[in-house]
């Protein structure tokens, strides 16, 4: 399966997918470039690449939908300046900016993700460890707390550890969450 996948627009608005020999419809298009496939588009009568149209087009269905795209103050500023300023800044910026960000993300998601492991993995470890350094546990239950009592207090001291991994969680989650939305990618546009 090739990664290009080539596609014809007719006069009439629709897509031919060349590969399958059907016509598709924009939300298939868009489902194949979510799959990781590059599309090239050419009109069928000027032989024309017309690729960035159809790609704005998805796009644009897509906020429409969803009433989303771009925050208002940026789509005043590309209609006042158009291909003069911003045309250089999407070329060349932005599209770096969102793969460095997709990195970064995807960096903190797995390390969060670590993290996490870890402290279960303590858990884990701490229940083996303390389970191998008593061998003479029923020597020093004697002198100690009745089991009903040292029992209780373990998980206490579990359920405390429980509590504190959580709340640091929720910590981390919420440092990880203000630091993205202070973000200054669009310092004077948000």
């Amino acid at each position: 399966m090739p990664d290009k996948v080539k596609l014809k627009k007719y006069a009439n608005r629709r897509l031919y997918d060349m590969e399958k020999s059907a016509y598709v419809t924009l939300n298939q298009v868009a489902d194949l470039i979510r799959q990781g496939r590059q599309v090239e588009v050419i009109d069928s009568k000027t032989k024309e690449d017309v690729t960035a149209f159809i790609l704005t087009q998805i796009i644009l269905e897509e906020a429409k939908n969803k009433n989303i795209l771009l925050p208002v103050p940026l789509l005043h500023l590309i209609i006042q300046y158009g291909d003069n300023i911003l045309g250089d800044f999407f070329e060349n910026y932005l599209q770096q900016m969102v793969k460095t960000y997709l990195a970064h993300k995807n960096a903190v998601d797995d390390q969060f993700k670590k993290w996490l492991e870890l402290g279960l993995g303590f858990s884990n470890m701490t229940q083996k460890t303390m389970a191998g350094l008593t061998p003479f546990k029923s020597f020093f239950d004697q002198f100690s707390y009745s089991s009903e009592k040292r029992d209780k207090r373990k998980k206490e001291n579990w359920n405390d550890k429980a509590r504190f991994l959580k709340a640091r969680r929720c910590q981390t989650v919420s440092e990880y969450t203000n630091i993205h939305s202070q973000s200054d990618v669009f310092p004077n546009f948000l």
